[in-house]
């Protein structure tokens, strides 16, 4: 079986869009945004952060879901419009 592609589509590339714009709008550095997920019992350090957010890593569902706890938004909103928030 061939490896999985690991390309990010469109709506990986949105909701990495939308995890900056929602990160950099409460004034949160990647650091502490990666801390506060971390202290809520998912470990991100701000590398992943960073390479979820320039769609260099997949955000799993489990990333997708401690981010928006971090974030205080439910989850769909990360796959959809920020400006909804």
């Amino acid at each position: 079986m061939p490896a999985r592609s690991l390309e990010i589509g469109p709506a990986g590339m949105w909701t990495a869009r939308t995890i900056e714009i929602l990160r950099t709008e409460r004034g949160l550095s990647q650091r502490q945004l990666g801390r506060h997920v971390t202290a809520l019992g998912h470990p991100m350090s701000n590398t992943m952060l960073s390479r979820i957010e320039r769609a260099q890593r997949r955000c799993d569902i489990d990333d997708l879901v401690a981010l928006a706890e971090a974030l205080h938004v439910p989850p769909p909103v990360l796959l959809g419009d920020p400006t909804l928030v």
